[in-house]
């Protein structure tokens, strides 16, 4: 199979595109001419010669057990008929030709640099079971004529063809509209244009999470640390409950785009109360209780909101925690605030004092108001918008600055993640969800749109280590939980506690694990095959909130490798580059986007011109979207290993790798429970890492542990990797979502100090790093 041109090339092709809309026009029209005539994008029949690379991609998926190999260093004769036998239609033959004799030879030079790991298969798919991506990948070849064998394959023309291949989602996953779309998107626009998409459609999103038909079957299970009762709301009590909440908005005087925020925990009052927002044409924004007063107004205060939710008490770790002092400052900073609705959660009504928050009211009184007369409920009414109208407002993690407000869309929200869930997922209206998270991380927002499938999605609110550290696989045998989401570090808690579910839990219904937030260390793996369950899918999965949703992640047609996230993601066109804007392949390299995606933030708020916009994706590549973090993606897997922020890229003696590279080696002493890794510069701007441990209880750090250390970085990457210091601390500083934070300490060591504390869960650990002895003097 031949590939889009890559680097300088991609991008020429892309310049000749904007330069020449007629040649474009042609191109377009190609694809929906073979559409129409039955054949594939290459007008040539399904029974076409394939190229060696796909002729190995197609026996191997045929095997019993589908081991897929890339192979980049084919022999290039039969490249090039192949090349002359299957060129895609969407790409000019000038800028084909050029590029796959450039992509031979870049083949050749790397051939002996592919990642020097063995990599391990731990999980293989069932090749009798037919999963919803094989059924999507057979309606692409019956719709265009194609012979796409595998998943590979099918990622390959999601992306060369990605105006076909979102359209096919929106009708294979079913999006509900009130009006049909007219054009998916402008193909002669770049991802740093921000195309329209769908253009003509109106639909709303809140419509489509309550579409379900079965109005009897439970839509949400909430379950709280605080007691061990379990809510259920089907889907008929969840549209009436937004029907209320909706009505209740419009009576105090809501119009479509007002901001609605939420100061919530991760419960059932929340997701009304967005499902609501989004039915009037409403932007929800929310964030996390546990966030400080100067966090919530670093965000909320950008917005403007007219109506917040929140609680008065939270229970967290066996405690519970009054709200009402932060509610009340918070609210002191949001002058546009018509009304303040509190939930008595974890406190009842009469111990609940709203004298001293202005234009306050009981979530009881507030829904009493969407009543009509006699007490009438509500009907639900959803407002027909375009594809592109505003649905969330998601922040960036405002560790070193004010966080960028990213606006995202309705329709780029929800077919994006329904691609997820439905095609990656394998999800059917059977699965039970849960993803332990809070609502102010992308994840729950990810979590709440698999109501659209017509799963039954689980919330839990509190520690996922209360009142024991089997909460969450306790809760997945009493509900049938199928799916289970979690953050890496978690993972890693339990195993450093000796956990082991596979012993002590059924896990039956279990079939898939998630995991995101940080890396998955490669011992985490291990750990999750060997004590949790043996035949999972444990999918890591990673994206972000710029996307809200996944870049890569679980796929149920492809193995699972050790330490590898399986595959980039359908219609996502994702690289690694070098500094020079190439491809690099089995290396590190800055994870980039080469196409537009419907899920990419319409724009920020407050960011009239796009100047931040482009200045935070498009600076360090022109026209491609630069994520900031480094990856390497396995040439023999089609895996991708993420390497840590590019941001905080570590460059000593011009050898440049990503902190992650350290972490999976040094943490899997046992004697140490975590790590840091830093660059610290000096005065002619030469670099030095910084390595620091956090050690494990009983564990003391002493010279011959740092020995071992470094031999075992040595061993693994080489002596150039090794950190010049290795030095004890007593805590690593974590975002509230569990993220761990290396630009702010960097910042820390060179004397600078982090203004923005809110964003942390541990902001006192920012002070470990002051003024260190060993650091000074560099």
């Amino acid at each position: 199979m031949i590939r889009l041109p890559h680097g300088p090339m991609r991008r020429l092709m892309w310049n000749q595109c904007a330069e020449d809309q007629s040649k474009s026009s042609i191109l377009t029209a190609r694809c929906a001419t073979s559409r129409r005539q039955g054949r594939g994008l290459s007008g040539l029949s399904s029974e076409a010669p394939r190229s060696p690379l796909t002729e190995t991609l197609s026996h191997r998926h045929r095997a019993a057990h589908p081991v897929t190999t890339f192979n980049l260093n084919p022999d290039t004769s039969q490249l090039a008929s192949a090349k002359r036998e299957r060129q895609p239609a969407c790409v000019s033959p000038a800028v084909r030709s050029h590029s796959a004799e450039k992509m031979s030879k870049d083949a050749e030079k790397k051939s002996e640099k592919i990642m020097d790991m063995e990599s391990k298969v731990l999980w293989y798919p069932d090749s009798k079971r037919n999963t919803r991506m094989d059924t999507f990948r057979k309606q692409v070849n019956g719709r265009y004529g194609l012979n796409l064998v595998n998943y590979h394959e099918l990622y390959q023309w999601s992306v060369d063809c990605y105006p076909d291949f979102w359209g096919e989602v929106w009708r294979f996953c079913g999006v509900v509209s009130s009006k049909p779309y007219e054009e998916v998107v402008d193909f002669t626009k770049r991802i740093s244009d921000v195309p329209e998409w769908f253009k003509g459609a109106r639909l709303n999103y809140a419509e489509n999470l309550l579409k379900h038909g079965d109005q009897d079957k439970v839509a949400i299970y909430a379950a709280t640390e605080a007691n061990d009762e379990i809510v259920k709301v089907t889907f008929g009590e969840l549209r009436r409950d937004v029907a209320l909440f909706a009505a209740a908005m419009r009576k105090m005087g809501l119009q479509t785009g007002d901001r609605v925020v939420g100061y919530l925990p991760n419960g059932i009052h929340a997701v009304e109360a967005m499902l609501a927002a989004a039915s009037i044409g409403a932007i929800w924004s929310s964030t996390s209780v546990d966030f400080g007063v100067n966090g919530v107004l670093d965000r909320f205060s950008q917005i403007q909101p007219k109506l917040i939710f929140s609680v008065a008490a939270v229970v967290y770790n066996g405690k519970t925690h009054d709200h009402m002092e932060k509610l009340t400052s918070v609210v002191k900073g949001l002058p546009d605030l018509k009304k303040v609705v509190v939930i008595p959660y974890a406190r009842s009504k009469q111990d609940t004092d709203l004298s001293k928050i202005p234009n306050s009211v009981l979530i009881d009184d507030f829904l009493a108001s969407g009543r009509g007369e006699a007490d009438q409920l509500p009907q639900l009414e959803f407002e027909q918008l375009p594809f592109n109208h505003p649905l969330f407002i998601m922040y960036s993690s405002g560790t070193t600055g004010a966080p960028k407000c990213m606006v995202h869309s309705a329709g780029g929200t929800l077919i994006q993640h329904l691609k997820e869930h439905i095609l990656h997922g394998n999800m059917t209206s059977s699965d039970v969800i849960i993803y332990y998270t809070t609502t102010g991380w992308m994840m729950w927002n990810w979590l709440v749109s698999a109501l659209a499938v017509g799963a039954s999605v689980v919330l839990y609110d509190g520690s996922p280590l209360m009142p024991t550290a089997n909460v969450l696989w306790n809760l997945t045998d009493q509900l049938g939980i199928t799916i289970l989401g979690t953050g890496a570090k978690w993972l890693s808690v339990l195993q450093e506690r000796n956990l082991k579910p596979a012993e002590t839990h059924n896990l039956q219904s279990l079939h898939t694990i998630l995991s995101t937030g940080s890396p998955l260390k490669p011992l985490s793996y291990d750990y999750v095959y060997r004590c949790i369950k043996s035949n999972v899918l444990l999918g890591s999965i990673s994206g972000g909130t710029d996307i809200v949703s996944c870049f890569m992640g679980q796929n149920p047609t492809v193995p699972v490798y050790r330490g590898e996230i399986q595959t980039r993601n359908l219609g996502i066109a994702v690289e690694a580059w070098g500094l020079d804007g190439k491809p690099v392949w089995g290396e590190s390299g800055e994870l980039v986007c080469l196409k537009p995606i419907p899920c990419q933030p319409t724009h920020f708020w407050n960011d009239d011109n796009g100047s931040k916009y482009h200045k935070a994706y498009f600076s360090a590549y022109p026209g491609v979207w630069a994520h900031g973090d480094y990856c390497k993606i396995n040439p023999k897997t089609g895996g991708v290993v993420m390497l840590g922020r590019s941001d905080g890229t570590l460059n000593p003696n011009g050898v440049r790798f990503g902190s992650s590279e350290i972490y999976n080696i040094v943490e899997a002493f046992e004697e140490v429970t975590d790590s840091l890794c830093v660059p610290q510069y000096n005065a002619d701007g030469e670099e030095r890492v910084i390595l620091f441990l956090k050690m494990a209880p009983g564990s003391p750090f002493h010279s011959d542990l740092v020995a071992k250390i470094k031999g075992a970085i040595r061993k693994a990457l080489s002596a150039k990797h090794i950190p010049a210091l290795l030095l004890e601390t007593r805590d690593i500083p974590y975002t509230i979502s569990g993220k761990k934070v290396e630009v702010a300490v960097k910042q820390v060591i060179a004397g600078r100090e982090v203004a923005q504390r809110g964003a942390f869960s541990n902001p006192d650990s920012l002070d470990l790093y002051k003024n260190i002895p060993e650091l000074q003097n560099y």
